[in-house]
Parts: structure tokens; sequence; C-alpha cells
């Protein structure tokens, strides 16, 4: 079952920010502390790419939540997006390279301006589009319609959401955001996600609240429909199990608790090399709203860009003509987080994954 974790949280209450309606519980500015000093000199095995799948496009910083566990430090303050040229930058290279799926985040990928007219126009290619979706956008104004344009378009789309219990989920995102979530959720159940005969997927994301692995995928997501389906009604396809980044504001709250190096150790023991195949970073690459590419999307917000040959840092649009297979992939101490126990990429755990 999703775990009661009964510590004190260590954050502090803000003002409510601009996004109704509920409050956000996490600012982190007092103890942000870089966590990359603790990574680079941590060895991992080598990797190389394999064949480009997958184009993860991040087109903003900015969100209306801003989570304790958030690997891209995003909220409600941050003002970085990506523009409408870099956006067709995307598109030209969909098209160009036949990439089979669009995995759209963010920050909530869905207040950038852009967004919808990037999802539209790559599902006219008939390229997948996954949306990774916080679930309460659904309820900020302005988006009110936004359930109804991704039924439309068919987009999967990936909801964070961390547990099925109210108290943990407040904690970890922000007092209201599990009520909301569940109304998130309830609305796009109406619209025929998560049902199986309509080909409206909706897949859940989960995170530990803490510093430890996730439990095994299977059986976690056998809690998940049982509880949600009884108490809610709720029905989703699939649940993708997690491992928290040691980056920055999970890994600056490692640090001001003390945690950051047993939670280091605990994820490199338990590497399993037979995970190194089905890391994400070998099949896709990871753009931000420049339209810089990264190995990944964790690599992005460490700012380690893909190095192709002597070039420190590569843009979208030096890579229309060039195949990046065989290249290698910059790896440090948080590549663990990827390889530890089940293994997690951002399709759950690679163990399952493999079956």
């Amino acid at each position: 079952m999703c775990e009661r974790d009964e510590r004190r949280d260590v954050t502090r209450r803000s003002g409510r920010a601009k996004f109704p309606p509920y409050e956000i519980l996490h600012p982190i500015k007092d103890f942000m502390r870089d966590t990359w000093p603790l990574l680079e000199p941590v060895p991992f095995p080598p990797i190389r790419r394999g064949r480009l799948d997958t184009l993860q496009v991040n087109v903003g910083y900015r969100c209306n939540q801003s989570c304790v566990h958030c690997h891209v430090n995003a909220g409600p303050s941050r003002t970085e997006e990506m523009d409408g040229e870099t956006v067709d930058l995307v598109l030209a290279f969909l098209a160009r390279r036949h990439i089979r799926t669009l995995d759209v985040t963010g920050g909530a990928p869905e207040l950038n301006r852009h967004f919808r007219r990037l999802v539209t126009a790559a599902r006219d290619m008939g390229v997948h589009v996954m949306d990774r979706c916080n679930l309460t956008i659904l309820e900020v104004p302005g988006q009110e319609d936004l359930a109804r344009f991704l039924a439309a378009q068919q987009v999967e789309i990936v909801a964070s959401m961390p547990c099925y219990l109210l108290e943990n989920v407040d904690r970890q995102r922000g007092k209201g955001v599990f009520d909301a979530s569940i109304r998130g959720l309830q609305r796009l159940n109406a619209l025929g996600y998560g049902r199986e005969e309509t080909g409206l997927v909706l897949n859940l994301v989960y995170n530990p609240q803490g510093p430890s692995l996730p439990p095994a995928q299977a059986a976690l997501e056998a809690d998940y429909k049982r509880v949600l389906g009884e108490r809610h009604g709720i029905v989703f396809n699939n649940l993708f199990t997690l491992a928290n980044m040691p980056i920055q504001r999970f890994g600056a709250v490692l640090i001001a608790k003390g945690e950051f190096e047993p939670y280091l150790s605990l994820l490199r023991a338990a590497h399993r090399d037979e995970n190194l195949d089905g890391v994400m970073c070998r099949s896709l690459i990871s753009v931000d709203y420049r339209g810089y590419v990264y190995d990944c999307d964790f690599n992005q917000m460490l700012d380690l860009p893909l190095k192709r040959g002597r070039r420190e840092r590569t843009h979208l649009s030096e890579l229309f003509d060039r195949d990046i297979a065989g290249n290698p992939i910059r790896v440090a101490g948080h590549c663990f987080g990827c390889t530890a126990g089940q293994g997690s990429s951002c399709g759950g755990a690679l163990e399952e994954a493999a079956e």
C-alpha cells in the first residue's frame, strides 16, 4: 500500500499563489542546494544510445503546483517557456525523423500557450502523444475544456498520483491536491479515459513519500485499483512506479535532512546490471524549452547536455540529419535511480516492462 510517512515535513506553509483551489505547501528557496557536486564523482556503468523512438519535450517549468518531490523544481513563479518558433522546430523534427512518440512534460505543460497547437499538429502526423498531467490543472481557470481537448485528440495521459491516501498526497503536493486530483480523474473517466474499450489511456504515476525504493509495481497497482475504485469509482489503465531522483528540490530536501548520502547508498546497493538495457535514455532524447537536447529529463535538470563529438551542447536543429545511435550517454550518481531494484523509467518499472 501507499506508505504512511508520519515524519514531520521540513517545509513551511506559504501563501496560496494565484492558482486555485488548493494551497501550495512546499517553498524550497531557503534551503535549495546543488546536488551535482555530490553526484558527479560517483561512477556509473557506461551506456550508449540505441534507436531513437521518443521525443520528450519540456515546454516550460511553470506549474500550478510546487511539489516536494519535483525534480524539475517547477512552480507558479517559473517563467521559462518554449516559444512558438521552437515548437515549430519540434514538429519539423517529428516529421523529418518519423518519431513515433511525443512525450510532453513540464512544469504543467498545458500552461504553455502553444501546447494545444503542438498536440494537434503531432496527432495530425499520426504521432502518439503523451501528456504528463498533474490532474489539478484541469481546474485552473482557462483550462475548463482541457480534458475534452485531450480526449478528442486521443492523447495518452500520464497523471501524477503519488498515493491513494489524502494525507500522503497533500503532504507531498500541497493542501487540497488530493481532492482536486480525484475530481480530475472522475472527469477523465466520464470522457472514457481509463476504460479499455475506448482506447483513451490513463496511467497513474507513484513516487515514494521519502528516501525509499518504490514497492513492487504490480502489487501496488492492484491496491490503487481496488481503493480508488471502491472509494471513488475511478478506473485507470496502468500504474507506473518511479524512484525519486536525488536532484533539484527532492535532492535539496534530502541534504537538509541529512539523508542524501544514505539514499544514494541505497540506490547504489540496489543497482541491477540487467536494468541497463531498458533505461529510457537509450531510446529517448529530452528537449528543453530553448530546443537544447539532453539524454534524459533528469540530465536536463542537472544541465548535462547531450554531447556529440567535441560539441558541449547540441540543439535539436542540428540533429535533423544526424544519427546519434551509439552515442555515449552522460552518466553520474543520479542514474542509479533508474537501475535500482525493479528499475525506473518514464514508463514505470523496467522489470515489469520487460515481461
